[in-house]
């Protein structure tokens, strides 16, 4: 069960974390502890994107209490992954983090009021190490990979490495060829995915249910997590269909459901 929002914080501060654990922020946010590691990852804590888009889960705290960041890593440069709200008053409170985005969106990063020298910037193919973790990156396609030469891949999928454990952040991503042959080689323990699905108008879209289920197979992940639903009125996708073809179509894959502000300790076995 979520612990009442007055004690999340100090939950998470203080957990003793010799195997890793998520939390779950809401929408595609998350809080992975690992040892004296504590990354935040795409956390959106605010109301930016104004009231044609309300949030629908409440924050479980406010950004600007966040202390104890080891980390923040950006898949991308949308307000619901790179929010203009969260992210710059994390980096205040937690004056040693480090945020990691795609080096792509290095330029639009500093327009939010974040200096370079608090930027790490990466690209598919390379690695950023924190103490003995590592985050490797892949492409995500949303709904394009819109590589460049100059850029590289603005959209990610960070890959972060915790002793034997990979958990794979998908950020916003649709299917692409090459993608599970991308992320089979980091043995995924994982895999954390959005199931928002497709938009009839052609804009920017997400997994189907479906296809998140396939993706986990094909790449032998451990466990599914969904994300990237419930939070804004637009996400019309129920968690509960998830569930429904999970247990359903895909009865073998082990898979969780967050509530928000739930601490689950990842299974090695």
């Amino acid at each position: 069960m979520p612990v009442p929002r007055c004690r999340l914080l100090q939950e998470i501060e203080y957990s003793r974390c010799d195997t890793p654990a998520i939390w779950w922020l809401g929408h595609s946010g998350f809080v992975l502890k690992y040892r004296n590691s504590i990354f935040y990852i795409d956390p959106y804590l605010s109301d930016s994107l104004g009231p044609s888009r309300p949030r629908r889960i409440e924050r479980p705290f406010p950004p600007e209490d966040i202390t104890h960041a080891s980390l923040v890593l950006c898949t991308h440069a949308h307000t619901d992954h790179l929010d203009p709200g969260t992210v710059p008053a994390i980096l205040a409170a937690s004056r040693r983090a480090k945020l990691v985005i795609p080096k792509a969106i290095a330029e639009h990063t500093h327009s939010l009021g974040i200096s370079y020298q608090r930027m790490v910037t990466t690209d598919s193919g390379l690695r950023v190490e924190y103490l003995d973790d590592r985050i490797y990156s892949a492409p995500s396609a949303h709904n394009q990979l819109d590589w460049t030469p100059l850029g590289g891949y603005p959209y990610l999928g960070y890959l972060v490495r915790f002793g034997n454990c990979t958990i794979y952040h998908a950020g916003d991503c649709v299917p692409y060829p090459g993608l599970a042959d991308n992320l089979r080689p980091y043995s995924i323990t994982v895999a954390l995915l959005p199931i928002s699905g497709r938009k009839p108008d052609s804009s920017p879209g997400n997994f189907e249910i479906a296809e998140a289920a396939q993706l986990a197979e094909d790449i032998g992940a451990r466990w599914l997590v969904p994300m990237h639903y419930g939070m804004f009125p637009s996400n019309t996708v129920h968690v509960e269909a998830f569930v429904d073809h999970m247990l359903g179509q895909r009865p073998e894959q082990r898979f969780k459901v967050f509530e928000c502000g739930e601490k689950w300790a990842v299974p090695l076995l």
